[in-house]
């Protein structure tokens, strides 16, 4: 099956076409090459995708001769993805939302510099003259 539809039939992308813009982007290797979108897949390969700044790890148990339903996935592919990737993604959501809600447009003077105060290095503001 190709490396397209499979993921579409296991449920990792919502459409095929999506999957496809994938592959052709590079988002996604198979057993550590670069995937095109016809590559095809077989049992025990390894894939790696890269998709909403997580990168999924799956091997391939079985390969399903139609998208299956989400309770069935689990038949057709193991996830070996790191927890660590998915709190590093709910990190980065909570930071998002501490630090400014959507709508309230542009960043101020006083935001720019608390971010420029929380970015620069202290040592770098205060440069002893040199004679």
């Amino acid at each position: 099956m190709r490396i397209d539809k499979y993921l579409w039939c296991v449920r990792y992308y919502k459409t095929r076409s999506i999957a496809t813009e994938a592959c052709k982007k590079g988002h996604i290797t198979v057993n550590g090459q670069e995937a095109k979108p016809s590559k095809e897949v077989f049992p025990s390969d390894k894939i790696t995708l890269r998709k909403d700044q997580i990168t999924y790890i799956l091997s391939v148990l079985d390969v399903p001769q139609n998208r299956v339903g989400p309770k069935l996935v689990d038949i057709y592919r193991k996830d070996e993805t790191p927890a660590e990737a998915f709190e590093h993604l709910e990190l980065l959501k909570l930071s998002k939302e501490h630090y400014r809600t959507k709508g309230q447009g542009r960043p101020t003077k006083k935001d720019r510099r608390d971010i420029e105060d929380y970015t620069i290095d202290p040592d770098e503001h205060h440069e002893e003259p040199t004679e």
